[in-house]
């Protein structure tokens, strides 16, 4: 193995860790709060966690071994199968980030009929779209024989070995990206610009009771002023950042990847295969940032997590001050006989 092969060895390594430490946390998380389960979000956010987590244990161990070996682990089967999932698993996260932005839009754009629009059933609704949209691409490529290892990437994907059906693999490529990264990334756009549009909106409000506020108050100490100040432009720049986040990670994550797979397929452009990897690894990252990005950093899922360590710590206390009472009773015991 050369130095380049080692180190992106030991980043699928280091993603495979992160994202199954990440993700199983998201699902205690939802198992632990009643209130989370209440919440419709919940049911995208367990999905596109469900993805993570079987993405993780399928494709990125034998993304790791195809590194470490060159060339396909195990069987035809195997392949054709972790293939499979490769495919459906990736569309359907990125349906579901798009199905959360959607979200996100009716509540803040739609916030008095949100309840009657996103209900339960309509998340229902929603995710089983979102199943039938992501299968049925992997689905017609493995009924083609167009899934297998690909040297290029040492990942089991989209893979086409027949020359005679080159047109037809290009304009099926072109399609599944269209209707999967593309279409995602159009409603991530639409909807949270809109969100932010609002966000911005009531920004300037409170901006103009704030100043309205602070000339009315006259004797108020400079110290108050600048924190007010401070707030408002924190207040300005809280959406834009989570916006920027939502969308720059979807963007950096899957673009390079997406773009190299419809560069591929010209017989022009030769690809390296460090950075066939190199992309696919990036697409892996959006594993491990996805927890992060719409979970653990957000106050009801970090109070949960908290409250979780928080009780296997205490409970670990109890147990070994238990033990440790239990072992100098007997330590007692033995000096009085």
């Amino acid at each position: 193995m050369s130095i380049w092969e080692v180190i992106l060895a030991f980043v699928v390594v280091v993603l495979m860790l992160v994202a199954l430490l990440a993700n199983v946390l998201v699902l205690m998380c939802f198992l632990y709060s009643a209130d989370i389960r209440k919440q419709v979000p919940g049911l995208f956010i367990l999905n596109l966690t469900f993805c993570n987590l079987l993405m993780t244990v399928s494709n990125m161990p034998l993304t790791l071994a195809g590194i470490i070996y060159k060339s396909q682990p195990g069987g035809d089967q195997i392949c054709h199968v972790v293939g499979f999932l490769e495919t459906f698993l990736t569309t359907n996260s990125m349906l579901s980030m798009a199905a959360l932005s959607i979200d996100r839009w009716i509540a803040v754009v739609f916030p008095l009929s949100y309840h009657s629009k996103m209900r339960y059933r309509d998340a229902a609704l929603i995710l089983s779209y979102t199943w039938l949209h992501s299968v049925s691409f992997p689905i017609a490529a493995a009924s083609l024989s167009w899934v297998g290892f690909h040297h290029l990437y040492a990942s089991c994907t989209l893979y086409n070995k027949r020359p005679e059906d080159r047109t037809q693999f290009v304009i099926f490529t072109g399609v599944f990206h269209t209707f999967s990264f593309l279409l995602s990334l159009v409603v991530l756009c639409f909807t949270y610009l809109k969100v932010l549009k609002v966000a911005r909106f009531h920004c300037k409000r409170i901006d103009v009771i704030t100043m309205q506020t602070l000339v009315l108050l006259v004797d108020i100490h400079p110290s108050v002023r600048e924190r007010c100040l401070e707030e408002q432009k924190r207040r300005r720049q809280r959406a834009t950042k989570k916006i920027s986040t939502f969308i720059g990670t979807f963007i950096l994550c899957f673009a390079p990847y997406v773009i190299t797979r419809l560069v591929e397929l010209s017989s022009m452009v030769h690809i390296n295969s460090h950075w066939g990897i190199i992309s696919k690894c990036l697409a892996y990252s959006k594993v491990v940032s996805d927890p992060f990005v719409y979970s653990l950093l957000r106050h009801q899922y970090k109070k949960t997590w908290k409250d979780i360590i928080n009780k296997i710590l205490k409970r670990s206390s109890i147990n070994s001050s238990a033990l440790t009472s239990e072992s100098h009773n007997r330590n007692i015991l033995q000096l009085n006989e």
